[in-house]
């Protein structure tokens, strides 16, 4: 649990602002305006109803060889290693302040680098090292509720990424239950993916700590990692989620390309 020096001076009101890469919607949050226990913090500025409203926030801090260090944390208070949209989330704040094409973040799976490949007012479009992905191999999950065949994919988080012909009903419940399984000790984010072709896939994510979502980052990574080694893809490979499309390369390493907007700027009464 990450906590920050209790300050009752700051323990009025949060500055935030709002961004959204493909529907992964995270607050961006300077650490400094916040105190105490930040799993609490969290939980209650990511509540659709009675907060701000996200799947998780981005706390940032001072960073000495980074432009920046993000520190994510979940909808529902738990840590996470990174989010590929929230990392480009922090660098559209970043470009929107300045001039700078190349921003890098600091992310509890290391340094990633993000290239600024257009803007649009408030929506940018950016180019990231993803690193290199980790094929853990195919891995079965079988209990009374649940059947299950895939791969495991660490992007410096775990995902496990199951091949579909199609989205059937009541997959959330699913992917939740396999998540909680003893085979993933930490959790995991479980990705149901159909391949249509050579370069392109469909993707539906269940995020530990944040459940069904929009898109993802490091999902998209891993889906079309696990498709390029099992000979379904090609690289470059076009991930389309709800939330829209990205496009994932996996050459010396995984490039992931996806727009990130600034949805708005606000005030938390804490």
């Amino acid at each position: 649990m990450t906590s920050l020096p209790n300050d009752s001076s700051l323990n009025r009101k949060i500055a935030f602002t709002k961004a959204s890469a493909c529907g992964n919607d995270f607050l961006l949050i300077q650490a400094a305006h916040a105190s105490g226990d930040l799993s609490a913090l969290t939980r209650r500025l990511c509540d659709r109803h009675r907060g701000v409203g996200a799947d998780g926030v981005e706390w940032l801090f001072h960073d000495a060889e980074a432009d920046i260090r993000a520190h994510l944390v979940n909808a529902d208070g738990s840590e996470a290693e990174i989010s590929g949209n929230g990392t480009r989330c922090v660098a559209a704040e970043i470009c929107s302040r300045g001039d700078k094409k190349e921003i890098t973040v600091r992310t509890g799976a290391g340094l990633k680098t993000c290239r600024l490949a257009r803007r649009q007012g408030y929506t940018f479009e950016f180019e990231t090292e993803m690193g290199q992905p980790e094929l853990g191999g195919e891995l079965t999950i079988e209990t009374k509720a649940v059947r299950a065949v895939g791969t495991k994919v660490s992007m410096g988080n775990p995902h496990y990424v199951i091949f579909v012909e199609s989205f059937q009903d009541g997959w959330q419940h699913r992917a939740a239950l396999i998540g909680a399984q003893p085979q993933f000790p930490q959790g995991t984010n479980v990705v149901y993916v159909i391949a249509h072709g050579a370069h392109d896939i469909e993707v539906r994510i269940f995020e530990r700590g944040a459940g069904e979502t929009q898109s993802s980052g490091t999902g998209s990574c891993a889906a079309a990692v696990a498709a390029i080694a099992g000979g379904r893809a090609v690289s470059p490979v076009t991930v389309t989620a709800p939330g829209g499309p990205q496009i994932v390369r996996w050459e010396n390493q995984v490039y992931l390309r996806g727009p990130a907007a600034l949805v708005c700027t606000g005030e938390f009464f804490v």
